[in-house]
């Protein structure tokens, strides 16, 4: 006989050593798969197939040879192993098992080895660093650098230190974190039999942990026993996939009874185990025991035994575990992917303008050289008062050292300011997104949290959303809302328009209270009563019973409260909404329960159970009511409980209609039915149900039979519906994003109907959408599927039936997932992905959601956020450009790991719509004009070059010449950086479409930056141009003194200084006071510092050239008349071509922005009610096709665990339960 769970052969003599399962294979990674992205050696190995028996554990088998480039590894990446064999952990022994990994854990990005070179190589991938280290390392050549040999390399050594300290701060926090989790203490059992506090980084492999309820389990072990009946343990494993219902594990029947310290501490053997893999779901092993009598016994081992780190325990009082996985080869950490080096598009494109801007300073200096080489080589004997080498190879080297001389005379055509300026710019904006009030959450006392401000500019360019469901899109809580009974709709509070007035003949929905009053016979004197009461009772008795009675709940008294434990919340929020309406469930023994009608108790007996499943989707119950009578309580879905009715039912199409209200609203919903069975019948059809619950072979498929006997003929009673509360403002959140044309895909480890339910109602998947439901056993069998749709939806788009090109929704579940994202089919499944409107991926694992993320981070240009709550969601927010993290109720693993943390999903609105496109904005607007302004004022030292025969004679004074960047100019890109708004946070937000702008890159294309770059060498030339022509043969004062060199060249300085702020000031959407001090204020300050510095600066001898400069230059009317007349004749082009693109070639923001400024009202408020009205109707029609059903517990058709388990529990005899000590 072959054990069901592990699939292991329980002969010792036939049993193999326990390797991977296949199905390993649905959950990992494909085999030969890589990413560009990744860092060598960063992601998971593939898992290895089945290994060849007997291989023992401690003999790797070695890869074949790899090139060069193949086996290079980065000093800080983990050594790729493949292990083959097996696991062997000796029980009791610490000793044997010191060879395993320990059970530390670590999530930052650097340590103390791996930070100067990762750090180092971030940052000189940023050409513009690499460029200043080139600049600052010829610099330190004697006799070339015309500038002091310093000025480059302590700015650079600045910005370094700064960013280093911004990176440690960062991930400080990480080890933190880190340092917190390794501290925290669980009980280890010692050798002489008692439990002692011990570090989880201390846990090995083959301790015995004592794990008791809500306690986070420190490492995968194998569950020994539990406080519960026959090894039970119930656990939570939100933080690894996202589901909030109940997982139920159970001990081996043959480990179940040792609840003992002394029992396990006696234990002798060996636990042979599958090597660590990243595969939730599956696990295989042996523990080869040695009983008293020296008898070899084996007791095999499934995925039903294993605890995984990460999940916690819930209502189990105390397990028993043995550790067979420890750090980071426990399966969460198998899962989790590496922090990445994040670097955004602007940087890349910043990038590659840095090395146009290159070429084009190579030009300018090769120019100049070879100007300079003109003059020495064939006008030497004309300049015989200066020193030249006449060989060759002191030419040569001379030309040489021209070129190094002018590529630092030109430096600052790339300007170094830029690249602190952005940073400073994107701190700033960061702090904008925390201090923001509308993204604070007051009942949490939670601001937005901006964690790595290099990435606020992508949050304006983002066109996919990931976003995980349980936490993020919903609150983890379900609710009793609404019920329909013998068809009459109730609900706790209910709103003006279903109240219903009798002329209209309609009937209205009544409440809660009035439900009550019915029961209590009529005797509420503020409640009216219909005449009909006792048959409206009967039929509310029979339907808050069958709540109360038919469900899998165990039931818990603790501090004075019931708690209802279930592996489906929606049972546990069902049973809840009867005890809220006066049926409440307190006991269940293992062959009946109890329930307090009244405040009197009754008993009613369990005499079977047809579990539920998601091919019967219902679930009955048959019991012996407190008056001896049989009945069958039936709940489930509409589709297959109206197929199973009698005959003229009163209450089907009141019910309907019901239903069709509350799945209009997105409510889950169930159909609740009941029959009485007479004695007799009863009889007959329990020898078929005992007949079919003996057999071995498809005992699933003759229990589902045996069940189809008896559940007909049922009674309509009503339907329930509950909300899986969605958080407040999600369905408005992710209309907007879609109008912002923001592709939203949800990946979730829930099961298909609840997902798809959520969909529903958070407005992801509208009425009019067709559904493509991938839901393939098979590779072959998703192959095909995906290839016939995708061709099927080609032919349609081609033959011009363009009505369906926005109808699509593509659900897929984890198992075709695994199967999707092989090599072979990832193509057409991503082609298909992305002709839908809505994507789904169900059932998925922690390690799928980041290979989805990366299919089309590798596959398309487009910019991906990631958003998630959950430890589940790590590897995703990481392997997206942007992550957000949720600080939610499952702890805050995600919030740490992601760029940027809110608290709600609603604030993504205005982070991405408002935040996002303002800062791409503003940093498109800052990096044009700081490269602008370098080129116009560098640029006439290059026109000058011709006339001072390229000798690298300077214009400007070398002080004025630094403080140009430091000083005059360094506010107008800095306050168009943190306050513009090319429009306001309203229109914004009434306009979504905006934002489709950062999409396309629309404000920093190389269009923009070229045509920007031409404007600086305009400028320059007419600058230059009128001031050598006012200048020409040199102007002559008043006093009949020449002007001289620094009269000249001080005038164009300011000229140029103006002509630049005029500049920031065309381009300024927004005037604040900070932008009035930082334009012409710039201009003021340089009118009043540059005479007092002229004065001073020569009188204690710091710098000569100004000597009496101010009394002649500041007293001339032409210096005034240049002043005005240059930078105003330059500007007028920009100001025409700014006046000619608004009038008629207007862009989308330039319509919006006269919207702003002339308040114009909008008439669309109209529009939306009627298609709210339009939705109606198609909501409508659409849930009778199809309207989601309220179960989502975990389910194993072929072993009926429902059953097993309620049978198991006596809450009656809670003192009984052994005590674990």
């Amino acid at each position: 006989m072959h054990s069901q769970e592990s699939g292991l052969p329980l002969a010792r003599s036939g049993a193999a050593p326990a390797g991977h399962s296949q199905l390993t294979l649905n959950n990992t990674i494909p085999s030969d798969w890589s990413f560009e992205d990744d860092i060598p050696g960063q992601h998971p190995a593939p898992p290895p197939g089945k290994p060849p028996a007997g291989v023992n554990a401690k003999h790797h088998q070695k890869r074949p040879s790899k090139s060069f480039k193949q086996r290079w590894r980065w000093p800080w990446s983990k050594k790729e192993e493949v292990l083959q064999g097996n696991r062997v952990v000796v029980l009791n022994h610490p000793v044997a098992n010191a060879e395993f990994c320990s059970n530390y854990v670590s999530t930052s990005k650097y340590n103390v080895v791996s930070f100067v070179p990762k750090f180092l190589f971030e940052q000189f991938s940023k050409y513009a660093n690499l460029f200043f280290l080139f600049t600052a390392l010829i610099q330190q050549i004697p006799g070339v650098s015309p500038t002091n040999r310093w000025t480059t390399i302590a700015p650079l050594a600045v910005v370094l230190l700064a960013s280093a300290f911004k990176e440690t701060q960062e991930d400080i926090k990480r080890h933190q974190s880190d340092s917190e989790l390794n501290a925290s203490k669980a009980k280890v059992l010692t050798p002489v039999g008692t439990f002692a506090d011990k570090k989880w980084k201390d846990i090995q492999v083959g301790d015995v942990i004592r794990l008791e309820s809500d306690d986070s389990i420190p490492a995968d072990v194998i569950l020994i026993s539990s406080s519960e009946p026959e090894g039970f343990c119930y656990i939570e494993t939100s933080n690894l996939d996202g589901e909030t219902n109940l997982k139920i594990k159970q001990a081996s029947p043959q480990t179940a009874h040792l609840t003992s310290p002394q029992l396990v501490t006696s234990l002798q053997g060996t636990l042979r185990s599958e090597h660590p893999n990243n595969s939730l779901y599956t696990y295989e092993g042996i523990i080869e025991l040695t009983t008293n009598e020296g008898l070899p016994r084996q007791v095999p081992l499934g995925p039903d035994q294993l605890l995984l780190r990460g999940a916690q325990i819930r209502n189990t009082p105390w397990a028993y575990g043995l550790v067979v996985f420890t750090g980071h080869e426990t399966k969460l950490m198998q899962n989790a992917t590496a922090a990445p080096i994040k670097r955004t598009a602007v940087e890349r494109q910043v990038n590659v303008h840095i090395v146009f801007l290159f070429m084009f300073l190579l030009a300018l200096s090769i120019g100049s050289t070879i100007g300079s080489s003109i003059r020495t080589w064939f006008y030497s004997s004309s300049e015989w008062y200066l020193y030249s080498s006449s060989s060759l190879g002191g030419r040569a080297k001379q030309f040489i050292e021209d070129i190094l001389t002018f590529i630092i005379l030109y430096n600052n055509l790339i300007p170094i300011s830029l690249i602190v300026t952005m940073e400073v710019v994107k701190f700033q904006q960061a702090q904008l997104i925390n201090f923001d009030l509308d993204m604070y959450y007051a009942k949490t006392d939670t601001p937005a949290l901006c964690r790595t401000s290099s990435l606020v500019e992508e949050l304006g360019q983002i066109e996919y959303v990931f976003s995980d469901k349980t936490g993020t899109l919903t609150c983890n809580e379900m609710e009793f809302r609404f019920c329909s009974i013998g068809g009459v709709a109730y609900a706790e509070v209910v709103e003006e328009s279903r109240r219903g007035e009798e002329e209209d003949g309609k009937d209205g929905w009544r409440t809660f209270a009035h439900m009550k009053a019915v029961l209590d016979g009529g005797e509420n004197p503020f409640v009216d009563m219909t005449p009909d009461v006792g048959g409206d009772r009967e039929v509310i008795n029979e339907f808050l019973t069958l709540l109360a009675v038919c469900h899998t709940v165990i039931p818990e008294v603790r501090d004075g409260k019931m708690h209802y434990q279930a592996s489906s919340p929606d049972e546990a929020a069902l049973v809840a909404g009867a005890e809220l309406l006066g049926y409440q469930f307190h006991t269940r023994k293992p062959k009946s329960v109890f329930i307090n009608v009244m405040g009197q108790s009754q008993e009613f007996q369990i005499l079977n159970v047809c579990e539920f499943n998601s091919t019967r989707k219902r679930m009955s119950t048959v019991v012996r009511c407190p008056d001896g009578r049989i009945k069958l309580f039936c709940k489930g879905a509409d589709t297959v409980i109206l197929e199973r009715l009698s005959e003229k039912q009163p209450f089907t199409d009141k019910t309907l209609l019901h239903l069709e209200d509350y799945a209009t609203d997105g409510l889950r919903t169930l159909c609740i039915a009941s029959r009485d069975i007479p004695e007799a019948e009863y009889r007959q059809w329990v020898a078929v149900y005992d007949q079919a619950a003996a057999t071995i072979n498809g005992r699933g498929d003759a229990l589902d039979s045996a069940a189809e006997l008896i559940e007909k003929d049922l009674n309509l009673l009503g339907a329930t519906a509950i909300e899986d509360k969605l958080q407040d403002g999600v369905p408005d959140t992710i209309h907007t994003l879609q109008m912002a044309g923001i592709k939203v895909w949800v990946l979730t480890g829930d099961r298909q109907e609840t997902a798809i339910n959520i969909g529903m109602s958070c407005r992801l998947i509208s009425e009019s959408m067709n559904l493509i439901i991938v839901n393939e056993e098979t590779m072959l069998g998703t192959q095909e599927f995906i290839t016939k749709r995708l061709s099927a939806i080609k032919n349609q788009r081609s033959t011009g039936e363009l009505g369906e090109l926005e109808d699509l929704a593509l659900i897929i579940d984890g198992k075709s997932l695994g199967f999707a994202l092989e090599k072979e089919i990832s193509g057409a499944f991503l082609e298909l992905a992305l002709m839908c409107k809505a994507v789904i991926c169900c059932r998925v694992s922690p390690l799928q959601k980041a290979l989805v993320v990366k299919l089309v981070k590798k596959n398309q240009k487009s910019i991906l956020l990631a958003i998630g709550d959950g430890a589940n969601d790590v590897s995703m927010i990481q392997a997206a450009h942007v992550g957000v993290g949720i600080s939610g109720l499952e702890g805050l693993q995600a919030a740490r790991s992601a760029d940027v943390a809110i608290s709600q999903f609603r604030f993504l609105k205005k982070l991405l719509l408002v935040h996002g496109a303002w800062s791409y904005q503003r940093l498109s607007k800052l990096l044009l004009y700081s490269f602008y302004k370098n080129i116009v004022l560098y640029m006439t030292q290059f026109w000058y070059s011709f006339f001072n025969s390229f000798s690298g004679e300077i214009v400007y004074e070398s002080w004025t010449l630094s403080m140009y960047n430091v000083i005059f100019t360094v506010l107008p890109p800095f306050v168009i950086g943190v306050f513009d708004q090319f429009v306001s946070a309203r229109i914004l937000d009434r306009y979504p479409q905006l934002y489709m702008l950062g999409q396309r890159n629309a404000f920093f294309t190389k269009t923009a930056f070229w045509l920007w770059v031409a404007n600086a060498l305009y400028h320059s030339v007419i600058l230059f141009g009128f001031s050598v022509i006012l200048f020409w043969g040199d102007l002559k004062q008043s006093s009949g003194y020449d002007s001289g060199h620094w009269f000249w060249g001080t005038m164009l300085y300011l000229a140029v200084l103006l002509t630049v702020l005029g500049k920031a000031a065309l381009i300024s959407d927004l005037w604040t006071k900070y932008t009035v001090a930082a334009i012409p204020g710039s201009f003021v300050f340089a009118m009043i510092f540059l005479p007092i510095y002229a004065v001073v600066a020569p009188a204690i001898g710091f710098s000569l050239e100004y000597e009496g400069l101010v009394p002649r230059l500041w007293t001339n009317a032409v210096f005034y008349f240049m002043l005005i007349l240059v930078p105003i004749f330059c500007l007028t082009r920009d100001f025409a071509w700014k006046y000619y693109r608004r009038t008629y070639r207007p862009e989308s923001y330039h319509i919006a922005q006269e919207i702003q400024k002339y308040n114009i009202p909008d008439y669309r408020p109209r529009q939306e009610q009627f298609q709210k009205a339009i939705k109606k109707v198609r909501a409508v029609q659409r849930m009778r096709r199809n309207r989601g059903f309220a179960f989502s517990q975990t389910e194993n058709s072929s072993r009926q665990d429902q059953a097993r388990i309620i049978r198991a529990y006596d809450t009656s005899q809670t003192g009984a339960r052994p005590t674990g000590y």
